[in-house]
């Protein structure tokens, strides 16, 4: 075991030195394209020397655990307790679902913005079910407002879960601060935190049952929460899995999370951060994740066999679609969920899958939180500044100052 852990550290040294050669040492950021798909590859191959068995791959995951909670400054934030002060406003029934707006409390004075859906007639606890969003536009729409957005959250509460739809910072009702914000990626990862506890906290949500699933930037705060919270039990990250695209927005990789001077690290492991706990991959042939299949997911499939759990990981792979959450993904995702977080099928019809014809799609008027009966709260903090002053008190965001 001597010999095997020294050639570990070995690999681990020579995977450091790669990384110091191709970028500059001062430079702790991964954007986007950070790598070709050939260096990725390699890459991998780098990782895997790294780990032979799950000992070693359990010292690797606390090294990009800690990577990622010191990277982007989680560990600095104030420890909360409840202290919700949900809001719940214009509860409507549709055919199996309902919607509610809701505002929560992320910390004070700072708001989580969204959409509660519910299952119609529910008795004793349901699962409760995390949906961020990504960046693109539908049909006009935008965010949890967008069409698709509306079909996978009501269908899954018909389905029996209790489903959360909130918005990024900067998108939707959430307008107190900019997107482009330098700490965008520490509060949307805080405030996905905050709508897991709000729904742990809910006497209607059974905490063994919790998923979470987004495409795109909200399949990068899917399996970011995932690799830093066990509370969420299954996980679906959408369109987002890569081992040469790091997110190209500030939300994704704007804080030194993939690299410090102790680690190095790409989006792949920190989704196999996830095992040995469900975990479903979606990927297309026209986007980044193109490579899933060949490079990506046999690299996940190797962790979960540290667990003999191989079964509990799985991927589809879509090679003629693009990156969006249509249908032709979401309809994956349904019985998936339904296995794992224990949901009702037959609550449903099946054409030949999943039917979401009986969604009623609402106008974004109805969907925001901000009304002129219901205005942003008194003591809001107002703008990127005031936000960043308010934090400083607990956290370090001096290099994060424009």
């Amino acid at each position: 075991m001597k010999k095997i852990h020294a050639i570990n550290c070995l690999a681990f040294l020579m995977l450091i030195a790669i990384s110091i050669k191709m970028y500059a040492q001062d430079d702790m950021l991964c954007v986007g394209h950070h790598w070709n798909e050939d260096e990725a590859n390699q890459m991998m191959k780098q990782f895997e020397s790294t780990w032979d068995d799950r000992q070693s791959w359990e010292e690797r995951a606390k090294t990009i655990r800690n990577g990622i909670m010191e990277g982007m400054n989680m560990n600095q934030m104030p420890d909360l307790e409840g202290s919700f002060n949900a809001r719940i406003t214009n509860t409507r029934t549709f055919e199996g679902y309902i919607v509610e707006n809701i505002v929560i409390e992320s910390f004070p004075g700072f708001y989580i913005t969204g959409n509660l859906y519910r299952p119609v007639n529910s008795e004793g606890k349901q699962a409760g079910i995390l949906c961020p969003h990504g960046h693109w536009d539908e049909e006009g729409n935008y965010g949890r407002y967008r069409p698709s957005m509306q079909k996978r959250c009501a269908t899954l509460a018909r389905m029996g879960a209790v489903v959360f739809a909130y918005d990024m910072v900067g998108y939707g009702d959430s307008q107190q601060v900019t997107h482009e914000i330098p700490i965008a990626l520490l509060l949307q990862t805080w405030n996905s935190r905050r709508v897991l506890e709000y729904l742990l906290s809910r006497p209607d949500v059974d905490d063994n049952r919790i998923g979470i699933t987004g495409a795109s930037g909200g399949g990068t705060q899917t399996f970011i929460l995932t690799a830093i919270d066990e509370r969420v039990k299954v996980s679906a990250p959408v369109v987002m899995v890569s081992a040469h695209f790091f997110g190209g927005c500030v939300c994704e990789s704007g804080m030194p999370i993939h690299k410090s001077h102790h680690h190095q690290t790409n989006n792949v492991e920190i989704a196999a951060l996830c095992a040995p706990r469900p975990m479903l991959l979606i990927s297309d042939g026209n986007d980044w994740t193109r490579n899933t299949p060949q490079v990506e997911y046999p690299y996940i499939q190797k962790v979960y066999k540290l667990y003999s759990a191989e079964h509990k990981v799985k991927n589809f792979h879509l090679g003629a679609q693009a990156h969006d959450y249509g249908y032709s993904k979401r309809k994956f995702i349904y019985p998936f969920f339904a296995h794992y977080l224990d949901l009702n099928t037959g609550r449903v019809t099946f054409n030949p899958s999943v039917d979401e014809g009986f969604v009623t799609i609402l106008p974004q008027n109805q969907l925001e939180v901000y009304t002129e009966d219901h205005p942003v709260p008194e003591d809001a903090l107002k703008g990127n500044e005031a936000v960043l002053d308010y934090l400083e008190q607990f956290v370090d965001l001096e290099e994060f100052r424009n």
